[in-house]
């Protein structure tokens, strides 16, 4: 507890305080939107699904796609400007979809525009932000650092689903994207008033040179480091294939087995709420161990998070799928501060944006392509027999990555060791 109370000290700091601020009301933004951009498309007169999924791709296309420049940007640039730029084109982004629904001028391209724009400025946010948070943290706090950002994460998706729920139902779809501009707005604000500590390394080259370097070279300096690395390599392979049975069975298969067997949509709420509540208590957990090998420890922590699934699948009342979502919550979530904490201690703060980006990159790729799979897998194999395969997946996937000795023996530096693990 003394280290934990010890912890939260880090609030002392304006600029940290600052970003945690930032961080959590973008994130409350990004949960209001889903809900407000769904129920104010569908909304729409003559609109189907055909309709929100055009919408939808829009925005998650290009996020896909730009990640790469997004990561050469917060490397090449002041990463406190580059989250700044992020955040407020999210605002216009979603101002102007709000305009739209609003004023009944909802031509499918101009809608698909502005999601364009808001998937761009996701892709800039991500990199920046692994960037930054090593400027604003000491050295001997990352971990804790990224532990209370990811809380008010956490806390933000929870509440945010919530409370754009409500904002739909009472006010319309237009005004809750209304809210989702005004909170990143607000959050790019408090964004400019950080000052973070630039981190300067070493380099061959001079400024000037340095700018004139092409992105092409850029990004492939950043793919050095990236495949120089065999443990950040390995695991963004297992995450791709992670990520595709996430996906698969949480976009589809869980809710289709929900509104058959397990009592519609209100057990479905009930699972993904234990699995933010297990959010919340892994970051109690990512507080307060340190251990000696932390990419061994996170890839461990994968192999229970098959737990939902093979619950799922195997036909388990409602209350142990519940549990075995808490149990998947506390896992990504432990797991997700260990890693970002070894990337900001062990990639070069100039390469360091590039090499997240090329992390979000692989380890998101695949996650259309479960989505896609689902369906044809349900009707193929029976959707409980799917939901076990995906499980299945999760551990060939992560037991492969534990072969990688670069994934067994990364050790952290023995001074940041409190806890052994």
């Amino acid at each position: 507890m003394r280290e934990i109370l010890g912890d939260l000290g880090l609030f002392r700091d304006g600029r940290f305080a600052l970003l945690f601020s930032a961080r959590t009301l973008s994130m409350l933004g990004t949960a209001f939107a889903p809900v407000a951009l769904a129920f104010g498309v569908l909304g729409l007169p003559g609109a189907t699904a055909t309709t929100l999924s055009v919408v939808l791709t829009a925005e998650a296309l290009p996020m896909v796609l730009f990640m790469l420049f997004a990561g050469v940007l917060a490397d090449r640039f002041p990463r406190q400007r580059v989250m700044m730029a992020g955040e407020w084109a999210n605002a216009l982004a979603f101002f102007a979809l709000a305009a739209m629904l609003l004023s009944g001028w909802t031509p499918l391209w101009a809608l698909a525009s502005a999601a364009a724009c808001s998937g761009v400025a996701i892709a800039v946010l991500y990199p920046a932000l692994t960037g930054i948070i090593p400027e604003v943290v000491p050295p001997d706090r990352l971990q804790a650092g990224n532990a209370l950002l990811g809380l008010g994460a956490n806390v933000a998706r929870m509440a945010g689903a919530v409370a754009g729920g409500a904002t739909v139902v009472f006010v319309g779809g237009g005004w809750a994207l209304v809210v989702s501009g005004v909170l990143f707005a607000v959050a790019g604000v408090l964004i400019s008033l950080v000052r973070p500590t630039p981190l300067v390394a070493a380099a061959p080259l001079g400024a000037a040179e340095q700018k004139r370097n092409s992105v092409l070279k850029d990004l492939r300096e950043g793919w050095r480091e990236f495949s120089s690395r065999q443990w950040i390599w390995v695991v963004v392979a297992q995450f791709s294939i992670l990520v595709m049975a996430v996906q698969a069975g949480h976009g589809v298969l869980g809710p289709l087995l929900a509104k058959e067997s397990l009592g519609g949509p209100a057990a479905w709420s009930a699972f993904l709420a234990g699995e933010a509540i297990g959010t919340i208590a892994g970051v109690i957990v990512s507080m307060r161990v340190r251990p000696r090998r932390p990419i061994l420890v996170g890839t461990l922590l994968c192999l229970p998070s098959a737990l939902p699934y093979f619950l799922l699948g195997s036909g388990a009342p409602l209350w142990a799928t519940v549990a075995g979502a808490f149990v998947l919550g506390v896992c990504f979530d432990v797991f997700g501060v260990l890693w970002t904490t070894t990337m900001q201690r062990e990639i070069p703060p100039e390469s360091l944006s590039r090499v997240s980006s090329y992390d979000a990159l692989g380890s998101l790729m695949f996650g259309p392509v479960g989505l896609m799979l689902a369906g044809p897998a349900a009707a193929l194999m029976g959707v409980h027999n799917a939901l076990l395969a995906c499980g299945g997946l999760v551990v060939l996937s992560t037991c492969a990555a534990l072969l990688s000795p670069g994934v067994r023996g990364l050790r952290a530096p023995a001074r940041l060791e409190t806890v052994s693990t």
